[in-house]
């Protein structure tokens, strides 16, 4: 988790205290190919998997003014070879209901070949807070959210099972808000995926626990291949190092069978190209095992390598290491 990450979650009012803890989507016509893309292509047809990019792997750049959410799918494209993406909805806070921006956005992805997987949100409230009312709010706060992947042709919205209280207080109100939220995803189409993202969250069994409880077929998870760290040093969210771990591989073989979606996390490398962090080799086998064959995104949060190449770096890994 990098510094300008929590700045940004802090920005969306995700981390309110030490304890508070993506209809199928429709093709677009695609534009031509380099022939680097193409062979790109052609190993990808390969592999039991299809790659996505997750906007977050271009953050700073974004934040920094040099992209604008907008151009993301047609950069997508151009720059990477990937026709699919993966929305965070603080790239656009304030453009849910806008139906006018949606439908450039829209636009933009047809005219690149582009599809929307899914958007990933955050600062919404706490799905998995102590407060009834407080609990009914973040709910509502998310249908906008359900509505804009609607439009755009996602299928699915990622959201974050933050809150306070036990292991058990906590795993009943997620899956009580999960359950409503669900219920009002479910006519449109749209799927609500839960991420493993710090906390309880990060814990395999807990979040798979879950899922059960909540049994809804539209409810399901975005297993991460980081995103394991359960408790840090002060309590926080993100700040400070991180005492406990979950077992990384533990952790999404117990998550694949809820998985509508599958992020590749990755940071640094070595001289080799192979992640410091996982054994990509040892997580697409389980993430194959289970049967999967949607998506994998491409989700690089690294600080070594300047984004654009780490996306590269990410994505080559990924096609080498089935």
């Amino acid at each position: 988790m990098s510094p300008s990450r929590r700045d940004f979650l802090k920005q969306l009012g995700l981390i309110t205290s030490a304890g508070s803890l993506a209809a199928w989507a429709q093709a677009c016509s695609g534009n031509s190919k380099t022939s680097n893309e193409n062979a790109m292509t052609e190993t990808s047809n390969a592999m039991f998997f299809k790659i996505s990019l997750a906007e977050w792997s271009l953050h700073r750049t974004i934040q920094a003014g040099e992209l604008d959410h907008l151009d993301f799918p047609a950069l997508a494209k151009n720059e990477f070879g990937i026709d699919a993406v993966e929305y965070v909805n603080g790239f656009f806070k304030d453009k849910a209901k806008d139906t006018a921006y949606l439908s450039e956005l829209k636009t933009r992805c047809n005219d690149a070949g582009v599809i929307s997987l899914l958007i990933m949100c955050d600062g919404e409230g706490d799905l998995a807070g102590p407060d009834a009312a407080q609990r009914k709010a973040a709910v509502e706060n998310h249908f906008k959210w359900v509505e804009a992947a609607r439009f755009l042709g996602c299928h699915s919205i990622r959201v974050n099972c933050f809150g306070s209280g036990t292991r058990e207080e906590m795993a009943k109100a997620s899956a009580e808000s999960l359950r409503t939220l669900s219920e009002f995803a479910q006519p449109v189409g749209i799927n609500v995926l839960v991420e493993n993202h710090g906390g309880f969250s990060s814990d395999g069994q807990w979040l798979s626990g879950v899922m059960r409880e909540v049994g809804m077929p539209n409810c399901g998870t975005l297993p991460d291949f980081g995103n394991f760290c359960m408790r840090r040093e002060k309590g926080d969210m993100w700040e400070s190092p991180c005492v406990e771990w979950y077992d990384r591989y533990k952790g999404v073989t117990e998550l694949m069978p809820f998985a509508k979606g599958v992020s590749a996390k990755s940071h640094e490398f070595d001289s080799n190209g192979n992640s410091r962090e996982t054994d990509y080799r040892k997580m697409l086998q389980i993430v194959k095992s289970a049967g999967y064959t949607g998506y994998i995104g491409v989700e690089y949060e690294g600080s070594e390598l300047p984004e654009r190449e780490g996306i590269r770096a990410t994505k080559k890994l990924l096609e080498r290491s089935v």
